[in-house]
């Protein structure tokens, strides 16, 4: 085991190493303690993300490659990346070696997060990249001055945090691991409950008990903002002691969705309060379960006496994060869009919101199934996933730093499907493949929570 004693000091500056620097998460961290005073370095792997920048940019001095001799000689604190340990990873071998005070990254953050007065998690399966980005765009144009860490890059912060002065700090709170053990929440906004992470959490009941156990330590001070229409958080919000402010599509919750319509790649919905009609918002970004998210949102910053007015001309100007229906480009005349879905319901509304908004193109996604255990325990929901594809493309399994084989295979999708999807082994073929076969009638997707954005890249060599 790594020495546990570890302490970030609020006080005084420390010397603090990142092993894995490069990750999103743990860039986000570095930025916001070298702004607290500290002083911050890391290593990572040679590959290129685009924390790089980010990192070049905030001039924070990071190593390309892990090695020993990295790791200075004066260090008070080292941060890691779950993906990495003492038995995987020369440097924390060192670390432990040396009895250098170590923690891991969700550990890290929640010693900053638990400080702050008013302290906000964004959870749930599916959306809580693009809702806390959208929250923290609404704070900071508020004039709350908000720290927030998002969990992708969001052109608007010019990176993936934002590290304020006031006393709002917003993460995106992964519930893999367990890492909502960590945090303790004045204020929670759920999305979903959708079972996930099937390496981790052995059951749907295992994967909910740590929604509920989350949401049960919100203090009655605080508040919950929930999606009702889903009935796994109606269930897990059962014996919070804060009160719960529900939202979605029905009669009887608080705040209720109506009158959605899509004009000129925008959207517009209505929302009502109490069956009381609050304003009619618009959005950049397309699908119903945007409208959630939005609306999340919308009902967390009238809770903290955000005016309407400026709430709607923060979601009106909000563009989206990276990765989450990013436009890349057009190739022979079609557009070309990078998407981060990787779980069933996530691709069933990504294609459905993309039909919304091209109903007369034709659409391609080129998929990359994310994990063996993943696409092996929702195999039977992955073959419906994908009914609003006109082509299905499907490129082999990104196994992830914890798996590389196990059970299933791209090709076994394929043959499952049927007719409209095609397995092809490499991207330089599949771009080969998208070169000849597409047109200006056509809207292709390159899909997955892997790399399959290289295939654009080789597209455009």
């Amino acid at each position: 085991m790594l020495k546990k004693t570890a302490k970030i000091n609020f006080t005084q500056p420390q010397n603090i190493y990142f092993v894995g620097i490069k990750g999103v998460g743990m860039t986000a961290i570095a930025q916001i303690l070298k702004k607290f005073g500290h002083h911050v370095s890391g290593s990572d792997t040679k590959e290129t993300f685009f924390t790089d920048k980010v990192l070049q940019k905030e001039k924070i001095k990071f190593f390309n490659g892990f090695d020993s001799k990295n790791i200075p000689a004066n260090l008070d604190l080292v941060i890691y990346s779950s993906a990495y340990n003492y038995k995987n990873n020369t440097e924390l071998a060192e670390i432990k070696k040396r009895k250098i005070p170590a923690m891991v990254q969700a550990e890290a953050l929640a010693s900053i997060f638990n400080r702050y007065e008013k302290s906000i998690a964004v959870c749930g399966s599916h959306g809580k990249t693009t809702t806390s980005a959208m929250l923290g765009y609404v704070l900071e144009k508020s004039g709350a001055d908000p720290t927030v860490e998002v969990g992708s890059k969001v052109p608007q912060f010019n990176g993936n945090a934002i590290v304020g002065a006031g006393d709002i700090m917003v993460i995106e709170a992964d519930e893999y691991q367990n890492k909502l053990k960590y945090y303790n929440p004045q204020i929670v906004l759920i999305n979903n409950i959708d079972y996930d992470h099937p390496d981790y959490f052995k059951s749907k009941k295992a994967y909910r008990k740590v929604f509920s156990n989350f949401l049960q330590r919100v203090p009655p001070d605080g508040f919950i903002v929930a999606n009702f229409d889903d009935d796994e958080i109606a269930q897990a919000v059962k014996g919070a002691l804060a009160k719960v402010i529900d939202y979605g599509y029905t009669t009887v919750n608080d705040y209720r969705i109506r009158d959605e319509v899509i004009k000129k790649d925008k959207q517009y919905f209505s929302l009502y309060q109490n069956l009381k009609l609050i304003d009619e918002f618009c959005l950049r970004l397309i699908g119903h379960h945007n409208v959630m998210n939005a609306t999340a949102v919308i009902a967390c910053c009238l809770e903290l006496k955000i005016p309407v007015k400026t709430i709607k001309a923060a979601l009106a100007e909000f563009k989206g994060t990276a990765r989450r229906m990013e436009f890349l480009g057009k190739d022979n005349g079609a557009r070309f869009f990078d998407d981060y879905a990787h779980h069933p319901t996530e691709i069933k509304k990504t294609l459905q919101s993309t039909k919304l908004r091209y109903p007369e193109k034709n659409l391609v996604c080129v998929f990359m199934p994310h994990t063996f255990t993943r696409t092996k325990a929702l195999f039977a929901d992955f073959t419906q996933s994908f009914k609003n594809a006109d082509k299905l493309i499907v490129l082999p399994i990104y196994g992830s730093a914890r798996e590389q084989q196990g059970g299933v295979s791209s090709e076994d999708l394929v043959k499952k499907i049927g007719k409209k999807a095609s397995y092809i082994p490499t991207m330089e073929k599949c771009a080969r493949y998208l070169k000849k076969n597409t047109t200006k009638n056509d809207v292709v997707i390159l899909m997955g929570a892997g790399d399959t954005f290289r295939v654009w890249d080789e597209l455009k060599k």
